[in-house]
């Protein structure tokens, strides 16, 4: 076992180094990958230079291949309030971030009901949502550890969540307003998710949820205007279900790439409070 000590907020952990949980989805060029908002899947193709193809397998000397995708839209992605703003705000100047502990909870979803549907947006009372309560009841059992990171895994989880279709106005829960209010009066600066997005996809471009998380009025596009502006949200992970609900220690890998979101790997260790 190879264990790694921290301090978080005066108390004393051990994180289990060898027993690495990586929470993204493979993204398969070309293969069964999940889909969101787009028809297109990603895909590869050699790179073509002169008289040079990039396979080893035409008789090149390496391979070399040109991958085109939406990080939004293909697998699992880090974004940052860059994704809702218009200016040049970036993850390559947010990055990389210090691990942080972790709260895995699972929630199951529930419709949304007539009375929160008729109160002007554009959600239906069928709507798969997850609500304040339904988080609060998940994370009861470590309300008052330190965490500052949160992963949500959603019920049912089935294994199709790792190349699925996501289409149509609604093709998967999202958060209502109250559990993102929760999420960041717990102060969450780093929020792990399994769905394409923490929106209802068609929710005529309010972004509700991303704003009320990154601390943006409605409507803003300054980034200066956000309170949270370096918070980060992870969405399309997959978090299977051997791994328990409670503490980890999460170390969030994103390429340097000056965007407003790119593809990454969340990946959890096991954490045990230390006995001194």
């Amino acid at each position: 076992m190879l264990d790694l000590e921290f301090t978080a907020y005066g108390r004393h952990w051990q994180a289990d180094l060898s027993a690495p949980v990586d929470l993204a989805i493979t993204l398969q060029f070309p293969g069964p990958q999940p889909l969101f908002f787009m028809d297109a899947p990603a895909s590869a193709a050699p790179l073509r230079v002169g008289g040079f193809v990039g396979t080893v397998a035409s008789g090149a000397s390496c391979n070399c291949a040109v991958y085109t995708l939406s990080p939004h839209c293909h697998g699992t992605h880090t974004e940052c309030v860059g994704h809702v703003t218009d200016d040049a705000t970036a993850l390559a100047g947010l990055t990389p971030l210090p691990p942080a502990l972790a709260l895995l909870v699972s929630v199951r979803p529930e419709a949304l009901g007539p009375a929160a549907a008729g109160q002007g947006s554009r959600g239906q009372a069928d709507d798969p949502v997850i609500t304040r309560a339904l988080l609060a009841a998940a994370a009861a059992r470590w309300i008052r550890d330190p965490w500052t990171s949160l992963v949500v895994r959603t019920l049912p989880n089935d294994p199709g969540k790792r190349y699925r279709r996501y289409e149509g106005p609604c093709p998967a829960p999202y958060f209502t307003a109250d559990a993102m209010q929760w999420i960041v009066e717990r102060d969450v600066t780093s929020l792990v998710v399994d769905l394409p997005s923490l929106d209802r996809a068609d929710d005529g471009g309010s972004l509700a949820a991303h704003r009320m998380f990154w601390g943006l009025p409605p409507d803003a596009r300054d980034a200066h205007q956000a309170r949270r502006g370096r918070a980060m949200v992870t969405e399309l992970a997959y978090i299977p279900d051997r791994v328990h609900d409670g503490l980890y220690l999460l170390d969030l890998q994103v390429p340097a790439f000056a965007t407003d979101a790119a593809p990454s790997r969340p990946v959890i260790y096991p954490v045990r409070e230390a006995v001194r």
